[in-house]
Formats: C-alpha cells, structure tokens, sequence
C-alpha cells in the first residue's frame, strides 16, 4: 500500500528531468553547426588525415555561439570566439609537459572565459566550451614541433566557422528573415562580484583536475569538463538538475559509446557520426540538457579519444564513469558555495572598501 501511495511522489520528482523546453533552434542554425563541426574531419577523411581533421572540428564548435543579432555584431562575436579557442587551446597545449602546471593553466583558462563572459553577458553556453577546448588541449601528448600545427588546425576548423556563420547569415538577410534578438537591458556591471565568482570557478575547476590527478586517474580532464558543465547553472536548483542529468546522461551515453565502438567503426562512419551527434546535441540540447548528454558523451569521446576508444573501450567506459561522477561532484561542492549570496555580498563589499580607501589615500598624497 505504501509502495503504490509513493509512485505519484517519485514520478513527481522524475518528470521534470524528463520534460522537453518549447526553446527551439531554427532548422538552418542546426546545419550550420553541424557542418561547422562535422565538415573538417569529413575533409580531413578525405584525405587521409582523420585525426587533423578532429583537431579541426573542436575549432568548428566555435559555431554555437553564433547568435541570431545583427551581422555585424554576430561576426564579430565570432572573431571575438575564435581569438579565445585558440587562446585556450595554446595555452594547454603549452603546459601539457608537466600536470601541475596544466591545472593552473585550466586555472587560468577558466577564470578568464568566466570573466569575460559574465562581463559581457555571453548567454549560455558561456565559458563552457573555452574550457573544453583547452581540456582536450591537454590530453594530447606534449610536443613542441606539432605546437604550430595543431594550433593551426584549430583556427582552421574557426575559420570555416566563422565561414559557415557568414554564409548562413547571408541566406537569411536574402530571404528576409530578422536576425535581430530581443534587445537585452544593459545595467553596470559589477566587477568585483563577477570577479569573485570567476575566480571560485576556475578554483573548483582546477581542484577538480589535480583532485583527479591524485586519485591516479588516467585522463583527468575529463573531471573538470564535468565540473565545468555542473557550474553552468544559473541557480543551485540548476545546477542540481544538471548533476542529475550529467551522472545519468553520461551513463547512458557511455552504453551508447560502447555500441559504436564495438561494432569496430569506419573512420567514414565517425565522420558521420560526429555530424549526426552535433545535430542531434543542438535539437536537444536547449529543450532538455540530460538527453543532449546522452549524445555529448559520444561524440567528446571521438573527438578527444577515437584511437584509443577503438582499442579499449571497456576501459574508455570506466575511466570516463569515474571522472564525470567526481567533476561532477565537485562542481556540486562550487554551486553550492556560488549560492552563498550573503557571503559574496560581504566579500564584495569588504573589497569596495578597500578599494575606496586606496583611492582616498592616492587623492591625498
């Protein structure tokens, strides 16, 4: 009797993480970001190059950001991504010789994309996909003679981004369509706030990385993508709803991971996968973020991991399980120090009186 009065209370709890958001993309967007992401490893199979066309392809994700605003301001926004993916991607693989200094150059890369998104007012996915792309940075192994070329790769795969977003862009002036948004209100922005928010961000975030290093894991980036992607929240509720999804998405994922490899697939066939998996993550991922994970963990791992996935996926599983789950957890641990309002708002404040002390005793000499 209990069991059975308890179901209406469970399903009561499940059914959010289950519904679908009337937030949809237009159908050309989709494609766009498809191609921007699946063209350069197609390109790169073509010529018998899969893993630079994959490098290419992370530059290709600079397209998600592409913002239905006037021309000007959207290409610029472009440019604007572009500069800071290569950014990122440089600095790891700069720091790729050594692990400890790779954690404070996710540090780095995190407070940074954090801060100037917040300042600016990037609408999601914010700084998440600056500190992806330096956190597939730093699994490639460290070499000096392949810094140009990979760093290279990169901008390539943003160049035909940027391409893709112009063109796409075009299509809709000629058609007629509005490509302007909702006008956002503009207010000061405060930069100490945004300061102290940034910087418990890329603590956590870089906390998640060595936390994962001394634990022994093999690839410990994946830790603090996962940490990275929980903190995207915009509230503690939030970010509670994406742990849930990220855990049972990333699982789910992973069983969907395991079938592809399994069946031994042709490079061809990741080319095309990559394209399908982008399409379906942008449907998805506006409406119900825990089904567009399900499809996220897929493709990261071909992007970052195809050759080794293809030898050892059980492995691949395992490994990736263990990391998401302490990202995750991690990122639980920084959400819920973010919701603290009080205690920021003290800090803010103690700050702001310390700065106007000092300009005080500046006016005075």
């Amino acid at each position: 009797m209990s069991s059975s009065n308890n179901k209406p209370g469970i399903w009561k709890q499940i059914q959010p993480h289950l519904q679908l958001s009337d937030h949809k993309r237009p159908l050309g967007f989709l494609l766009t970001v498809s191609l921007a992401i699946g063209g350069p490893v197609t390109l790169g199979v073509l010529l018998g190059h899969f893993s630079m066309g994959v490098v290419a392809s992370i530059g290709g994700l600079a397209c998600v950001y592409l913002r239905q605003t006037p021309l000007t301001h959207r290409m610029l926004t472009m440019a604007l991504v572009t500069f800071g993916f290569c950014t990122s991607f440089t600095i790891s693989l700069l720091a790729a010789f050594n692990p400890w200094v790779m954690a404070f150059s996710l540090g780095i890369v995190a407070f940074w994309a954090t801060f100037i998104c917040r300042y600016f007012l990037v609408p999601p996915p914010g700084s998440f996909f600056f500190i992806l792309v330096a956190c597939i940075a730093s699994a490639m192994p460290f070499s000096t003679a392949l810094l140009a070329e990979r760093a290279g790769l990169l901008l390539f795969g943003c160049i035909g981004a940027c391409t893709l977003a112009l063109v796409y862009s075009l299509i809709q002036i000629l058609r007629g369509q509005s490509i302007v948004s909702d006008p956002v209100e503009v207010t000061e922005p405060r930069l100490i706030a945004i300061f102290l928010e940034s910087i418990t961000i890329a603590s956590f975030i870089a906390a998640s990385y060595l936390l994962a290093l001394w634990l022994g894991f093999d690839r410990p980036y994946w830790a603090p993508i996962s940490c990275a992607a929980i903190l995207q929240g915009v509230s503690f509720r939030a970010i509670q709803h994406r742990n849930i999804h990220r855990i049972v998405g990333t699982a789910i994922g992973m069983g969907l991971t395991w079938i592809i490899f399994s069946l031994d697939p042709s490079l061809w066939t990741l080319a095309l996968l990559i394209f399908l998996l982008s399409l379906i993550i942008e449907i998805l991922v506006t409406r119900n973020y825990g089904f567009a994970v399900i499809f996220i963990t897929p493709l990261t791992i071909i992007l970052a991991e195809a050759q080794s996935a293809s030898l050892d996926i059980n492995g691949i599983v395992l490994l990736r399980m263990t990391n998401v789950i302490l990202g995750s957890f991690v990122g639980y641990l920084g959400g819920w120090l973010l919701n603290k309002e009080d205690l920021y708002c003290r800090l803010e404040q103690r700050l702001l009186s310390v700065r106007d002390s000092i300009l005080k005793r500046q006016q005075h000499r």
